[in-house]
Parts: structure tokens; C-alpha cells; sequence
């Protein structure tokens, strides 16, 4: 069945609706896995495979306490997989088609506090080339709520400092303006004058590069985040994903409507955005108890 994974990926990856490379890894990741399940099992052929084989692999995942999102998430991929098997005549039914997804929790997404930020961002060392550029980095996620892969995505072309704006373009190929704040601007102004000639060795248009001048990758980036994160004395429940909810939250927070923190963050959906808005109530009434001078006092 590898031989259908590998023509599989192909199809995503030449389809209309193209799939960034990270989603074809996750793809291929999960397909994978569940394929060496099922050679343990002794099924090698995919029309051989049937809904209770699959079945009791999800059991499996669950009872080795995999996040609910993580075995939606493999079910989607073998969904799609034996459609396409289905599709060209491969296997005569989808055994996926009725497997029972679990519910997936909606958690409040857990942003930094403002001093959190600032530590952060000024632990970086700005006297090294690396502290200048990982600065830049963590600046303009913090200014945007961009994400991690649309961060690293950048081109030269797309960040405009004079009118103060950065045009992100998602992996669907997206486009959205998002203003870019004095902090990050003048972070990115000293990366582009110090840093990137020094570092840049092809000529290629990527934003950000990595000391050996090729594009900053997520997993170069992740392992800065988490060194930086240890400089700043912030615990390891720190994501690539933080700084994007500390956006969306301390806008909020401050005022921000709605409909904008939306559009900035390229979320599809306003229920997605609204996540962050019953965080602002709370910390707005943390602050209300802790500074009102009569707040404690019973009715």
C-alpha cells in the first residue's frame, strides 16, 4: 500500500486545492502509521482492509491516550485516502467512511501576559547577529498574529516598512494586510541593514534565514523559541502558536472590535476569533478586582 500512499501525496500535491508541504507531511506521516499497523496485522493489500480493522486502531490510539485532535485528525487522513483508492477503482468501498471521529474539546487558547511579552522579546542578545534577527522574528508575530508557517514563508517583497504593513499570504494562497506596529517595523529595519547581507548567500528573496543562509525553517524556528523562552524565565507550556493568541487576546483586551482581530488573524470563521473574547472578559475582570477600591465589598 506505499506504493498508493506516495500516488496519493502526488494528487494532493498537483491538485487544484493546494496543500502546503506541512500538510503533505502530516498526510503521508499518519498514513504511514496507520499502514504499519495494519502490515502488523497481517493486511498488506488496501482491499483487504475493513471498517473494524481501522476501528480498533483508533481504540488503540485512544487507550495510548492520544489527544482527541490527533486521532480526528489520522481519521481524516485515511478518510481521504481510501476515497481516492475509491475514486480510481483501487478498492470496491471506503472503510473510513463511518468510523466514529472522538469530540474534540474547545479549549480557550492560552495567551501570554504583557509582561510575558516583554520578557520575550527583550531576552534576545542584540549585540549577536542571531539576537538581532531572532528579534525581528518574534516581533513581527507578536505585531501580526501571523502564523509560524506564514512567518517563515515571507519574501522580501512582502514586507513594506515605509507604509507600515506586512502582506501575508496563508497556504492557501490567501492574502491578507496586516499593519505592522513602530516596534516590529524599526526590529525588522535592523535585521535587513546588520544582518541579512551578512547571512543571505544565493540570493533568494526569503525574509528570514537561518545562519547558513537558507530559509528559516518551523523546526529552526521552534528550537529559538524555546531557548529564548528559557532566557526569559517563561515555563515550557510556550508554543510557536503563543504569541499569535497573545495578539488576538491583548487587543481584545484593549478594545479592539472583533470583525478586525479577524480579518488580521485570516481566521475563516468568527467563532474561531470569539475564542479569545471570553479570555479578555476574565482578565478585564481580574483587573477590575484587583485595582477597584471598593470591588471586594459585599452588596
Amino acid at each position: 500500500m506505499n506504493e498508493h500512499v506516495k500516488s496519493f501525496i502526488g494528487s494532493l500535491r498537483e491538485g487544484e486545492r493546494k496543500r502546503s508541504p506541512y500538510t503533505l507531511q502530516s498526510y503521508e506521516r499518519d498514513l504511514l502509521q496507520v499502514l504499519g499497523y495494519l502490515a502488523g496485522e497481517g493486511i498488506g493489500r488496501a482491499e483487504d482492509v475493513q471498517k473494524h480493522h481501522l476501528s480498533l486502531y483508533f481504540r488503540q490510539l485512544k487507550q495510548q491516550g492520544r489527544a482527541a485532535a490527533t486521532i480526528s485528525r489520522q481519521m481524516v487522513s485515511v478518510r481521504a485516502f481510501f476515497h481516492y483508492l475509491l475514486a480510481g477503482g483501487a478498492v470496491s468501498s471506503n472503510p473510513a467512511l463511518h468510523l466514529e471521529a472522538p469530540k474534540l474539546e474547545k479549549r480557550q487558547p492560552q495567551a501570554l501576559a504583557t509582561e510575558e511579552v516583554d520578557r520575550l522579546l527583550t531576552a534576545p542578545d542584540r549585540a549577536t547577529d542571531a539576537g538581532v534577527r531572532d528579534t525581528a522574528m518574534l516581533e513581527v508575530l507578536y505585531a501580526t498574529g501571523m502564523r509560524v508557517s506564514e512567518l517563515i514563508s515571507l519574501d522580501l517583497e512582502h514586507v513594506q516598512l515605509t507604509l507600515g504593513f506586512i502582506r501575508c499570504i496563508n497556504a492557501k494562497e490567501q492574502e491578507r494586510i496586516i499593519p505592522l506596529g513602530g516596534a516590529a517595523a524599526e526590529a525588522v529595519a535592523a535585521y535587513l541593514e546588520r544582518v541579512r547581507p551578512k547571512l543571505a548567500k544565493d540570493g533568494g528573496q526569503a525574509l528570514f534565514l537561518n545562519l547558513q543562509g537558507s530559509r528559516m525553517t518551523r523546526q529552526g524556528f521552534w528550537k529559538i523559541l524555546k531557548r529564548t523562552a528559557r532566557e526569559a524565565g517563561i515555563g515550557s507550556g510556550l508554543t510557536p502558536h503563543s504569541l499569535r493568541h497573545a495578539f488576538a487576546s491583548h487587543l481584545l483586551q484593549n478594545g479592539a472590535d472583533l470583525r478586525s482581530v479577524q480579518e488580521m488573524m485570516g481566521h475563516a470563521d468568527l467563532q474561531t476569533t470569539q475564542l479569545y473574547v471570553q479570555q479578555a472578559k476574565s482578565r478585564i475582570k481580574d483587573v477590575y478586582h484587583q485595582a477597584h477600591p471598593r470591588a471586594k465589598r459585599n452588596p
